[in-house]
């Protein structure tokens, strides 16, 4: 159980992400909003569940995944009961994939951070890159009923906001829906070069002064990594340079695409980056290239301005909202148009341009922002707080 303690009477218990499903900025989010609470004098408390029946390391990926629900919808609840005997002021589900705990609430506001909507959508039957199996699509009617029960529902985008204004307003009553942006899980900054080249020296690939171009997420079909190496093939043999993977490790079919290309000797991985390792290729890249299909925020995309990397995104949204006016969009087909973008940021008066932009519009990511909007959602339900 992940949790800080704090010697007054606990008023806000946050619930967490099972490790096992390795969502991991979901798990930082989780940790920001215990340390931001905390930081600011609210009793707190993040509990989450734990692995049991899901580590039994005999199970291969069907029945781990099983085991897993046994967990999560059979063993938790148990926990979670015996923490609301401490009659927290309210409770706070930080993925909106766990908000079937819901109903397990009984007497007390719960808010659910609503990161997006794809899963609940593509269980629906839209067409969202998130396709569910049968059991995949009662689970996902199960976390809208849950979503639907919630006393609140904080959104990380506007885009999320008009997807659960159409989808939540269903339940009686509906619940309050309202916007809460995201801040930075990390204090992302501009490095000296030298600092920033010196994090990244021990990665296979990256020599000292050669230009690279940056994706940073995982394989999902809606993060568009075919695209990220079309683009980059596109690009090569004008730019150079290396083009580097941050986040999952790339599947045997992209890397077949990448030999395709004839980049394959051009492309690095970086598997698992810690913060301090992705803030300097951040700082290093000569853009972030980011063409998701779908997204329910785009942390990468703050993340990378935060450092002064220019960033070049489908116009999808959220992304143009994310990025503002300090990042250069296209249509997610337009491959060829990303490509000029990116050659386009290799002069190095461009860049500057749109790494000014990029600093200044990452100012909007603060955490303790965040935090304390979250803190006036708060008390609107419970005034003691």
């Amino acid at each position: 159980m992940a949790q800080l303690r704090c010697p007054t009477t606990l008023m806000v218990l946050l619930i967490g992400n099972y490790a096992p499903d390795q969502q991991q900025s979901m798990q930082r989010f989780g940790t920001m909003m215990l340390e931001g609470l905390l930081a600011a004098g609210i009793p707190a408390e993040l509990i989450k569940p734990e692995p049991c029946l899901g580590n039994f390391r005999g199970a291969g990926a069907a029945a781990a995944k099983w085991l897993g629900y046994i967990d999560k919808f059979l063993v938790f609840p148990w926990t979670l009961k015996a923490k609301l005997a401490a009659h927290p002021a309210i409770v706070h589900i930080a993925d909106h994939s766990n908000a079937v705990y819901v109903s397990r609430v009984p007497g007390c506001p719960v808010v659910v951070t609503c990161h997006d909507l794809l899963a609940v959508r593509g269980g629906l039957g839209e067409a969202t890159d998130c396709p569910a199996s049968f059991t995949g699509r009662i689970l996902q009617r199960w976390i809208l009923r849950g979503l639907q029960r919630a006393t609140a529902v904080a959104c990380d985008s506007r885009a999320t906001l008009e997807d659960a204004k159409r989808l939540l307003g269903r339940g009686t009553p509906a619940p309050q829906v309202s916007l809460v942006t995201l801040g930075l899980s990390y204090r992302y900054r501009m490095l000296d070069q030298r600092e920033a080249m010196a994090r990244v020296q021990h990665i296979s690939g990256i020599s000292r002064g050669e230009p690279f171009v940056l994706h940073v997420g995982s394989n999902l079909r809606r993060k568009n990594r075919e695209a990220v190496l079309r683009i980059f093939g596109r690009c090569k043999p004008t730019s150079g340079g290396k083009l580097v993977f941050a986040g999952d490790p790339l599947t045997a079919e992209l890397r077949a695409l990448a030999a395709e290309q004839g980049i394959a000797a051009d492309v690095v991985e970086v598997v698992g980056p810690t913060n301090e390792t992705l803030e300097a290729l951040y700082n290093c890249a000569t853009a972030l290239i980011y063409p998701s299909r779908f997204e329910g925020f785009g942390w990468p995309i703050a993340e990378a301005q935060a450092c002064g990397c220019p960033v070049v995104c489908s116009n999808r949204e959220p992304l143009p909202e994310v990025g503002g006016d300090a990042v250069l969009t296209r249509e997610v087909e337009d491959e060829a148009g990303f490509a000029a973008d990116v050659l386009r940021l290799t002069k190095a008066e461009e860049r500057a341009i749109w790494s000014a932009k990029s600093l200044q519009n990452a100012t909007r990511f603060s955490a303790e922002r965040m935090v304390a909007e979250y803190i006036e959602l708060y008390r609107t339900l419970a005034p003691a707080l």
